[in-house]
């Protein structure tokens, strides 16, 4: 497997980094990520600017990207700069439009923002346990229930809603503004809503819509853990820089053995999270790619979890403060592994691809 990035790739990931770091300065990202609406519209308005939601999709679809690896490049900026801005749900939306048929000039251009509503909270990942109803009325459809967590939901401009329709799992399209939208910030900063439907109107657009909603779901687990990767390269590169700075007994604490060995430890797990994550987009749009997603979906979350934690206990009370970057990366890292199904969920979906191979 060639582990270089294509030229184009190389060029996307540049300007993404240099846009990011121009524009999205620690102070600024403070600012917008945990107060309404809990991003930047003007920012986003120029990422569109960029052409990068062009890089979502395919060429057939109006894009010049849509590959494993030009989301896992576009992601992996996102979390090095810890930008908050819902580029998740433009991707997900991407691919379920795309199952449809329907044009995507509105998302490309970053005119129209999409949030998919799939998770509940009695089924946060499971789409057989969805219980949101779809009802016929007339010559239209009304939805009926409770998405939670729903990612940019709160700053969405349409709705993906995943519904219980004839016995099926179906796909609807609403205005976000035909819903009762209860929005606020992660824990980690980033927009994120309740969504309440009461007899809603919607538009279904796919009558049979689990193999749509479980591939949408394997391409979000992807761009997270590249998101991951990201975060945990910026927080790696903060923990050495701080182990060579900080000095105890006349001397860096970086020259102490037993954390030199903690450094070594957690480096290696990164360019193990690495190379999982670039199988992963490898195999996206294979036979499987349920598997490769669930594997690094879930070493992803492990090394994450872990690495917050080492960063916060080898900085010391400094990295529980909120000016310093580490508390926040730590905080993002551990919410990536809840969002989309933690690393149990992935395990146990692993562990039902092995079963039935």
């Amino acid at each position: 497997m060639n582990f270089e990035m294509s030229d184009d790739r190389r060029m996307l990931a540049e300007t993404l980094r240099r846009y990011l770091s121009e524009q999205y300065g620690w102070d600024h990202r403070l600012r917008v990520a945990y107060q309404a609406p809990f991003h930047d519209p003007e920012k986003w308005a120029g990422m569109a600017d960029l052409g990068l939601f062009h890089a979502l999709v395919g060429e057939d679809r109006g894009g010049m990207g849509g590959s494993g690896f030009d989301i896992a490049v576009i992601f992996e900026e996102i979390g090095r700069a810890l930008c908050p801005e819902p580029v998740l749900g433009a991707v997900m939306a991407a691919r379920l439009l795309s199952a449809t048929g329907t044009p995507l000039t509105a998302l490309l251009s970053g005119e129209t923002r999409y949030a998919v509503a799939i998770g509940e909270l009695d089924a946060p990942y499971d789409l057989d346990g969805i219980a949101c109803r779809a009802d016929r009325t007339g010559d239209g459809w009304r939805l009926t229930g409770r998405k939670s967590v729903v990612y940019g939901g709160g700053v969405a401009d349409r709705l993906l809603v995943a519904a219980r329709a004839n016995g099926q799992i179906a796909l609807f399209d609403l205005a976000a503004a035909e819903a009762d939208l209860h929005p606020y910030a992660m824990i980690d900063g980033g927009p994120a809503a309740e969504v309440l439907l009461e007899d809603t109107p919607a538009t279904p657009i796919l009558p049979a819509a689990q193999a749509a909603l479980s591939d949408a779901l394997d391409w979000g687990a992807l761009a997270l853990s590249a998101e991951a990767l990201g975060a945990m390269e910026a927080t790696s590169a903060a923990l050495i820089d701080y182990l060579g700075t900080r000095k105890q007994f006349g001397q860096p604490i970086g020259t102490f053995q037993a954390l030199q060995h903690r450094a070594v430890d957690l480096t290696i797990d990164i360019e193990q999270a690495r190379s999982i994550v670039i199988l992963a987009a490898s195999a996206m749009g294979t036979p499987v790619q349920a598997k490769r997603v669930a594997q690094a979906k879930h070493l992803v979350g492990r090394v994450a979890r872990k690495l917050a934690e080492e960063a916060i206990q080898m900085h010391g009370g400094i990295a529980m403060t909120w000016e310093y970057p580490v508390s926040h990366y730590a905080k993002r890292l551990v919410m990536i592994d809840h969002q989309l199904g933690d690393s149990d969920h992935h395990l146990g979906r692993l562990i039902e691809t092995l079963q039935t191979a």
